[in-house]
């Protein structure tokens, strides 16, 4: 295995290591400390003031490891654009909330517009590429389907869906961090096979990164990712998935970012046409099940065990449909 794959996920991983007992007394130092709306579990009410926007170490850790150990090539930029330009969508929603005492951040108008510009930079960048092209796999098959124009809105909806469904996910302690990571190394075997080593790389930061901010994101939280790290994640991730040609086969791997955003969806629809009813008890999903009685805990393992097997099950079907 290429030396630069451990070393991009050691770099990452130390990075955080190192500097989140820096940054953390430091964010506390500002006030940066997370409100919880009173509407969620009354449990979460105890993690009111804990410091957020966090992600800035994640999005700094997968920065520095990926600008040392890969090359900078047109595709690795536009990697790193969507995975910083949606953090700092992140950063603007988390400054409003935490500084200006907004608690809402971001209006949805507001949040969808920065995203769909920066998922049209992507759109920029396969217009410029001359092999690219519109075909999307059925996952665990050789069937294919030539999109033609119809790739350009249905890759704007892969990016805009992939960030907010992870966005959704950030709602426990280290839940986005432990389901992310079997992700990001499924992706890391992706890039590898299709002989794109720098995504590969990109890949192994991510998952180092998340593995670090584990060390203080794990339960209970000394400090929490904020939009600005769910959002980056989230961008990193659709871009993995954009730039692997594998876009259907997200859905399989990240399963968990999936079903909680459907779990939303659902419930907002059913509420709206039902006169108030409700589906699940709370959304997104980890709700459902820690207002049911599960400790947050044990969501996090069973939602990561769960994204864990849907990896696995992703290479399985990549690997099906190659053969």
């Amino acid at each position: 295995m290429d030396v630069r794959l451990w070393g991009a996920f050691l770099t990452a991983f130390a990075f955080c290591a190192v500097c989140g007992p820096f940054l953390i007394p430091f964010l506390r130092k500002l006030k940066f400390g997370q409100s919880i709306r009173d509407c969620g579990p009354k449990e979460h009410l105890k993690k009111t003031g804990t410091p957020t926007m966090g992600g800035l170490l994640i999005i700094a850790a997968i920065l520095i490891s990926t600008i040392l150990w890969a090359d900078f090539t047109p595709m690795m930029l536009v990697v790193l654009v969507l995975t910083v330009g949606h953090g700092v969508i992140g950063f603007i929603d988390d400054y409003i909330k935490v500084i200006l005492k907004r608690n809402l951040g971001l209006t949805a108008r507001q949040k969808f517009l920065m995203q769909f510009c920066l998922a049209g930079i992507y759109l920029l960048y396969v217009e410029s590429t001359s092999n690219h092209d519109f075909l999307v796999q059925l996952p665990g098959s050789n069937t294919f389907f030539d999109l033609g124009l119809w790739y350009y809105p249905f890759a704007l909806l892969l990016l805009v869906g992939t960030t907010n469904a992870v966005n959704l996910t950030d709602g426990l302690d280290g839940l986005v961090s432990f389901v992310t990571i079997p992700i990001a190394l499924a992706y890391m075997l992706l890039a590898q096979w299709t002989g794109q080593s720098d995504l590969a790389i990109f890949a192994l930061a991510l998952a180092g990164a998340c593995l670090g901010f584990l060390l203080f994101n794990h339960y209970p939280a000394k400090v929490f990712m904020g939009d600005t790290g769910s959002l980056a994640i989230g961008g990193g991730i659709a871009a993995l998935a954009l730039l692997t040609k594998t876009e259907l086969l997200l859905v399989v791997i990240g399963i968990v970012y999936v079903l909680e955003a459907l779990s939303v969806i659902i419930q907002v629809t059913y509420f709206r046409f039902s006169g108030g009813k409700r589906i699940f008890r709370m959304s997104p999903l980890h709700h459902h099940f820690e207002l049911g009685g599960w400790h947050e805990t044990k969501v996090v393992k069973v939602f990561s065990l769960i994204s864990l097997l849907a990896a696995c099950c992703g290479l399985l079907l990549f690997f099906v449909g190659r053969s």
